[in-house]
């Protein structure tokens, strides 16, 4: 499947098709600074606060900054968007962020919202523009 034609702002094509499905990269991160509201009827939904988390360069000449996540709870905002077609796909942890202690849920997507991350353990270092996620077709039902 040619995943780029349901793909708008796709940062490397070529290193973003190597495996299966086609992986997402992290645009930003964000910490959960205040809580949202979920009733019954959906009358009284609220937002929770959200907080760009601070990232840095490791060296003053590199391009990219890093965030430095300490064990807890996140939420990730990709660079990539669907593009709206009405297209299901399935939204999975890539396995390099697996082996690293943190994961986020596998979800059925037909756009791609912000994404909680779980971190355990020491924490983890995230480089802006990281590959963190892989999309897949969603398997018909």
């Amino acid at each position: 499947m040619d995943y780029a034609q349901f793909l708008t702002d796709v940062v490397h094509e070529p290193t973003q098709t190597e495996g299966r499905g086609f992986d997402l990269t992290v645009a930003e991160v964000y910490e959960v600074t205040g809580p949202g509201r979920v009733d019954f009827g959906g009358g009284e939904l609220e937002q929770a606060e959200t907080t760009p988390h601070d990232s840095q360069k490791r060296d003053p000449d590199d391009d990219y900054e890093w965030w430095h996540l300490d064990a807890g709870q996140y939420l990730i905002e990709y660079n990539e968007a669907i593009a709206g077609d009405g297209m299901t796909f399935t939204l999975q942890t890539r396995d390099e962020l697996l082996a690293r202690g943190a994961f986020h849920p596998t979800l059925h997507v037909t756009e791609l919202p912000r994404v909680p991350l779980s971190v355990g353990g020491a924490g983890i270092r995230i480089k802006e523009n990281a590959r963190v996620s892989t999309l897949v077709a969603a398997e018909s039902e």
